[in-house]
């Protein structure tokens, strides 16, 4: 259905708004086109499957594709792209590589302290951090201003996290990800729309996110994309620890809210 959307849609001329509107309404389950209050039983069900399933996960690593649509004072958008591989490790190790148009960073937590080391820029920061990845990652957000890529999916209450002030939500239906049958969901806040893309079958992993702000000029948009899974990931001493050498210059983080510096 998804496929003969699209290919009449690439016929319509631009003011062929009405009929862009009646083909999704067509193409769209009825639960969608009423826009219920509160989000629907199956749709909450399967993302708490979902959110469940990966905190029982105690090692695993994912890859990801991100976009980001920035908005400039004129309306237009800008997109910028990276990509991420996180390695996880509970209760309490991660390490997050990323490069892209705007970030070229490796994150090393190892339980103890958070490392950031910036390769291009050849210089690193260390500081003191809590002792669970979910305390880590509230540390990292709230005082280093740093947010994991797609890091709400990482806390083991993932789902009360992404479900706090939702006002509806429901099963678009069936989709594809990268090859990989899964279960769309859409959900609405009070200022942000999220759909989520979840694996169909016994692994619900999440393949792919969509994040829309409404309350900002022209909706800006955040999208990840998630593959290569691996839930038995092989791990050594050095993969959640940072030893810089002598060339790199030691800078500190700047704690957000305080405009103190702090490193170890």
């Amino acid at each position: 259905m998804a496929l003969t959307v699209m290919k009449h849609l690439a016929r319509l001329s631009r003011g062929g708004a009405a009929a862009v509107a009646l083909l999704l309404a067509a193409a769209l389950p009825q639960a969608a086109l009423s826009q219920p209050t509160g989000a629907a039983p199956e749709a909450r069900q399967l993302l708490k499957a979902s959110t469940d399933f990966l905190a029982r996960q105690q090692r695993f690593s994912v890859d990801t594709e991100s976009s980001i649509d920035v908005v400039l004072a004129s309306g237009q958008k800008i997109q910028f792209d990276h990509t991420a591989r996180a390695t996880i490790e509970r209760p309490n190790k991660l390490r997050a590589e990323r490069t892209g148009d705007l970030v070229d960073q490796v994150f090393y937590y190892d339980g103890k302290s958070l490392t950031l080391h910036n390769p291009d820029g050849n210089y690193y920061a260390t500081i003191a951090a809590p002792g669970t990845l979910e305390e880590m990652l509230d540390f990292a957000r709230e005082r280093l201003d740093v947010v994991a890529p797609a890091g709400d999916l990482l806390y083991k209450n993932a789902y009360d996290i992404l479900m706090q002030d939702v006002t509806s939500g429901f099963v678009v239906g069936k989709g594809v990800v990268g090859g990989v049958r899964c279960d769309h969901l859409a959900f609405r806040a009070p200022h942000v729309d999220w759909q989520i893309w979840i694996e169909d079958g016994k692994h619900p992993l999440v393949r792919k996110l969509v994040i829309t702000t409404r309350d900002k000029l022209n909706a800006p948009q955040f999208t990840v994309v998630m593959n290569n899974w691996n839930l038995k990931p092989k791990f050594n001493a050095r993969t959640f620890s940072f030893k810089p050498p002598r060339s790199l210059q030691k800078v500190e983080f700047v704690l957000k809210n305080t405009g103190e510096p702090k490193a170890n």
